[in-house]
């Protein structure tokens, strides 16, 4: 069954998390977090 849909309010502020399978690491150095990061910017504007 999937999540029900969130509420969005513009300029809200929405603490986000992200985990691996079995809670691993999803960055292992700064350049994957770097990584993550520009694809997280990249959602949030669209």
């Amino acid at each position: 069954m999937a999540c029900p849909l969130r509420l969005e309010f513009s300029g809200a502020v929405y603490h986000v998390t992200s985990l691996g399978n079995a809670r691993q690491d999803i960055v292992f150095d700064d350049r994957d977090r770097t990584q993550f990061l520009t694809l997280l910017a990249h959602v949030v504007d669209r």
